[in-house]
C-alpha cells in the first residue's frame, strides 16, 4: 500500500515512520547543471547544456554560455542584469531563433534558450554578433523603473568589460574541459 499505515516484520501493528536514511552516492538529478561537474570545465565556453522535443515536435536547445570558471570566480551583479538585457535585445536582432536569455544564479554566465538545432557556428556567431553589439553599446535597454524590477542596478561599462574579456577568448569557446 502506497499510503497505508506502515507495519512491524510481522505486520500485524503499526510502527512509527521511520525516516530512511539518505545515501551521499551521485545519483542523477532532473537539472541537467546539477549533473555537471563544475570542477572539470575550464570556462569561457559555449556548450549545447540541454536539447528538447516538445510534444508537438518542435525543437528547444539552451547553451550554456559561460563567462566565469565557476568557483573561481563571477560576474557582479550590475554587469550580469545589463548584459542580460543587452542581449536579450540585440541578440533578436541577428536571430528570430532566440527564446530566451537568462543569468545563472551562481554569476558565472547565462543560459541562451534557442528555437531549433542550429549549428554550433551559427550559434556561436550570434553570440559574437550580439557581444560585438554591446560593445558598441551607448546605453542599457530598458533600464530604468518603468521596464525593469530593479532599473537602477546596471552598468553599462561593466557589461562592456565582461563582454569585451568573453570575446577576447573567442578562440576557446567551443573546448569546454581542460
Amino acid at each position: 500500500m502506497k499510503y497505508g499505515k506502515l507495519l512491524c516484520r510481522d505486520e500485524t501493528r503499526p510502527r512509527p515512520f521511520r525516516k530512511k536514511a539518505r545515501t551521499m552516492t551521485p545519483s542523477r538529478m532532473n537539472v541537467e547543471s546539477f549533473n555537471l561537474d563544475h570542477r572539470l570545465v575550464s570556462a569561457p565556453y559555449v556548450r549545447v547544456a540541454d536539447r528538447k522535443t516538445l510534444p508537438q515536435g518542435d525543437v528547444i536547445t539552451k547553451y550554456d554560455v559561460r563567462f566565469t570558471q565557476p568557483n573561481a570566480g563571477h560576474l557582479e551583479m550590475k554587469a550580469v542584469h545589463s548584459l542580460e538585457h543587452l542581449f536579450a535585445e540585440y541578440s533578436r536582432n541577428h536571430s528570430a531563433a532566440v527564446i530566451d536569455f537568462s543569468p545563472m544564479g551562481c554569476q558565472t554566465g547565462f543560459y541562451l534558450i534557442l528555437q531549433g538545432d542550429p549549428d554550433s557556428a551559427e550559434v556561436l556567431e550570434l553570440i559574437e554578433s550580439s557581444l560585438t553589439d554591446i560593445l558598441n553599446a551607448t546605453e542599457v535597454p530598458a533600464a530604468n523603473e518603468v521596464q525593469c524590477g530593479w532599473g537602477q542596478n546596471h552598468s553599462l561599462e561593466a557589461a562592456q568589460d565582461a563582454a569585451r574579456g568573453f570575446l577576447a577568448q573567442r578562440a576557446v569557446w567551443e573546448q569546454v574541459f581542460a
